[in-house]
């Protein structure tokens, strides 16, 4: 066995866990290479969040499958581990299932060992302590603080990205009535934080100038469970210290935090921002909807004017910052007043941007059995007014920074070379005859708004 591809659906947390994988296997003396060039082992990591994830997750063991009989096939994820009916035993001796999280640094030992395993493969191994080694530290031997098997070590490079994921906390408990995640990601617990800070060095000493702290649960970070009622306090201020220590790893020119949730934002979070020139003023909001009674059907933890408020803390301390969310359109139950609601919420925060889902019935969550179910045109419909309203309020909230400098970090040097801003928005650089490369922190003046980004004249380029 030689070489390996990974496919990889999903979130960012998948995405990490991928890293991990490669960085496995690449230990083990296997080269990376295109599915296409029909590698040894096929990995693929699946996401079953809505049916269409969990359909195509199925669709890449599928075409997996076809490509070579002889191809070894490890599928695991999301998928694999929550038991729904959407998966089943291929019964393909080359396919194997791995149900458990925990278990997939050891089936990939097994497998490419040449040890036997099968699709449903339990079996545990001795721990073995990975270390990681950057060039200002000495070895630090991770923990391992809830899981009594050995896990996918921390990584040392995110491959072929300019930024950088890093998954500082695992797992959801708080089984809102529409979520799968609890069934696939049970068990709440987060990284000690001088492994978390390890980590973000050694990234950032293999390139990396933008990490994105990440976790299925971040404002959960260093608590054993979700449901905030059981805290000490409900105010967590241990993301906030992390953050505190991780800004002054040299050299670490952003960091951006994935979804919070409205009770996350607190009076010290906010402090560390304004602290740290480098926390990129760019926060996620998981609303889902603006209507209190649909909120409430869905189990979450706050309320509208508690989202309300918590943007207004938001806009009190930093300067224009960009605020995104995710909605859920079509929950069962949810009335043309609830969705509007939800509409006049989204115009009143002027969200940067919104990432709109219809609702996904999904077997094994409460929501599956809930009644009133929303039209599909209905639901359709709602979604095209919400991505419209996007579109207006992206392009309201980008044009107030026209004619201003800002720092890009360029994704790509091909064609029109392009990059994120602090505040996320996408800047695609004016043509000047001057050669860029990937990577590079560039100041640029913005010019013009366009639907899908702004345009902008390259100043200088940053160290």
């Amino acid at each position: 066995m030689k070489t390996f591809s990974i496919n990889t659906l999903g979130c960012k947390v998948n995405q990490y866990e991928s890293q991990q994988v490669r960085e496995l296997l690449e230990r083990l003396g296997l080269a990376q290479v295109e599915t296409a060039d029909r590698p040894d082992l096929i990995a693929i990591n699946t996401c079953c969040v809505t049916l269409r994830a969990s359909a195509k997750s199925r669709q890449y063991i599928r075409k997996a499958q076809k490509l070579s009989p002889d191809t070894v096939i490890v599928v695991y994820g999301c998928l694999p581990a929550v038991q729904i009916g959407e998966l089943n035993d291929s019964g393909e001796k080359n396919v194997h299932l791995v149900r458990r999280r925990e278990t997939i640094a050891a089936t990939l030992n097994q497998i490419v060992g040449g040890f036997a395993a099968n699709s449903n493969s339990h079996g545990s191994q001795t721990c073995r302590n990975t270390l990681i080694k950057t060039k200002s530290t000495a070895k630090v031997k991770p923990k391992n603080d809830l899981a009594a098997q050995p896990e996918l070590a921390p990584l040392t490079a995110f491959k072929d990205r300019t930024r950088a994921y890093l998954k500082i906390q695992e797992g959801c408990d708080g089984y809102c009535t529409y979520c799968i995640i609890p069934k696939t990601r049970p068990f709440v617990r987060s990284k000690p934080a001088e492994i978390v800070l390890q980590e973000a060095q050694a990234l950032v000493e293999a390139g990396h100038r933008e990490i994105v702290v990440t976790g299925v649960f971040l404002g959960a970070y260093g608590q054993k469970t979700v449901r905030r009622k059981y805290w000490d306090s409900r105010e967590n201020d241990k993301l906030a210290d992390l953050l505190d220590k991780m800004a002054e790893i040299p050299n670490l020119a952003r960091i951006r935090l994935s979804s919070l949730e409205p009770a996350d934002v607190t009076p010290r979070l906010l402090e560390t921002f304004c602290k740290h020139g480098n926390i990129m003023p760019h926060l996620h909001l998981s609303l889902q909807s603006g209507s209190n009674t649909t909120l409430k059907r869905m189990r979450r933890q706050y309320t509208a004017d508690e989202f309300i408020g918590a943007v207004e803390l938001i806009k009190s301390r930093l300067d224009r910052p960009a605020i995104t969310a995710d909605l859920i359109v079509g929950f069962p139950g949810e009335t043309d007043a609830d969705f509007e609601q939800t509409a006049g919420l989204a115009r009143e925060v002027g969200f940067a941007k919104m990432h709109v889902f219809g609702f996904s019935r999904r077997k094994g969550t409460v929501a599956a059995g809930l009644q009133d179910t929303v039209d599909t045109k209905v639901m359709k419909e709602r979604s095209k007014i919400l991505r419209n309203l996007d579109i207006e309020l992206g392009r309201k909230f980008r044009g107030q920074f026209i004619g201003e400098t800002t720092a890009i970090l360029l994704e790509n040097n091909n064609g029109q070379p392009c990059g994120r801003s602090e505040r996320y928005f996408m800047v695609y650089l004016e043509k000047t005859g001057v050669r860029f490369n990937k990577n590079e922190l560039v100041r640029v003046k913005l010019t013009e708004n366009k639907e899908n980004g702004v345009v902008g004249q390259p100043a200088k380029i940053e160290s």
